[in-house]
């Protein structure tokens, strides 16, 4: 318990520090690439910082299998900011008004992330079985990868034109972006900005990315400890990656490729889990590979130039 108390206290501690960045720098636009940069860098250290604390109080099996778990999040992630992308461009966000919808649905991607892996590990642990279609999954996911880039930006516009019907059922959804608001007044009535319809549908999209990434850190360890805290470090490091990332990520055309990769590797290692050990040392090595194959590969063969967005 002492362990959960410590890690709790770190990360509200981080993130209070983190917001409280944000807020100095809300009215001064858009996040520059140095400072993402630097933030980004933050989380890393942090969360590596983290793995030493697992090591000493759980040994280097512990320290290994959380490393792992991290960088395997952290690099499924990375699909993340190819989505993100899409649908700020769909509903016209500019980057200055991108962070406010990125810090709040970081915060709720924690507390799905929170009830989807108590739930899967009950589940796996209670029927085996489960493995299997959890396999499933993340093989299909790197099917996803592989072959569906362009069904999953048509996936992203339709998505954003059916949130923004099905808000506006709710409540009336204004074209009009004030500052960082959420929602507005207009003639006396309450409305939603493009913001809200952004929230709701990167908190929609994160849900299926968890159904693929938590059975994938499930193949790695079951331990709660281990895989909330490599999530949730991950997770809070997102949001500073999509500044660095978002817009350069069309350059590294091979990328999607080697996340398929890993993905079929944890598969594969999940469904054989009960026939083949597979030791976290050679899955750390491995996603290490496909990572720098999959970039260097990118960087020697570049696809379409980037359009960086505009970081001032």
């Amino acid at each position: 318990m002492w362990a959960w108390a410590l890690f709790g206290f770190l990360v509200l501690s981080a993130l209070a520090l983190d917001l409280g960045l944000i807020r100095r720098r809300s009215d001064k636009g858009a996040v520059s690439l140095r400072a993402a940069a630097i933030r980004s860098a933050a989380w890393i250290a942090l969360s590596l910082l983290f793995g030493l604390f697992v090591l000493f109080i759980d040994g280097k099996a512990a320290a290994v299998a959380y490393l792992t778990a991290y960088l395997l999040e952290k690099s499924l992630s990375v699909d993340n900011v190819f989505v993100f992308v899409l649908i700020f461009g769909e509903l016209q966000i500019p980057p200055a008004r991108q962070q406010s919808v990125l810090v709040w649905g970081v915060l709720g991607a924690l507390v799905m992330r929170a009830l989807l892996i108590g739930a899967g590990i009950f589940v796996i642990s209670r029927f085996h079985w489960v493995v299997y279609p959890f396999a499933a999954l993340i093989i299909f996911a790197a099917v996803r990868l592989l072959f569906g880039e362009q069904k999953e930006r048509q996936l992203v516009v339709s998505a954003c034109a059916i949130c923004s019907t099905w808000v506006a059922r709710i409540i009336p959804v204004t074209a009009q972006i004030r500052g960082n608001s959420f929602w507005i007044r207009q003639s006396g009535k309450l409305v939603v900005t493009p913001l809200f319809v952004a929230l709701v549908i990167i908190e929609t999209t994160d849900i299926i990315f968890a159904l693929d990434s938590v059975p994938a850190v499930l193949a790695v360890t079951r331990d709660p400890f281990l895989v909330y805290s490599s999530n949730v470090f991950a997770m809070l490091g997102l949001r500073s990656l999509y500044f660095v990332l978002a817009g350069i990520v069309e350059r590294f055309r091979y990328l999607r490729m080697g996340l398929a990769a890993i993905l079929i590797f944890f598969g594969g290692r999940l469904l054989l889990s009960g026939v083949i050990e597979v030791r976290n040392g050679i899955s750390l090595a491995f996603i290490a590979v496909a990572l720098t194959v999959a970039i260097l590969a990118s960087i020697k063969w570049p696809g379409v130039k980037p359009q960086r967005q505009s970081a001032t």
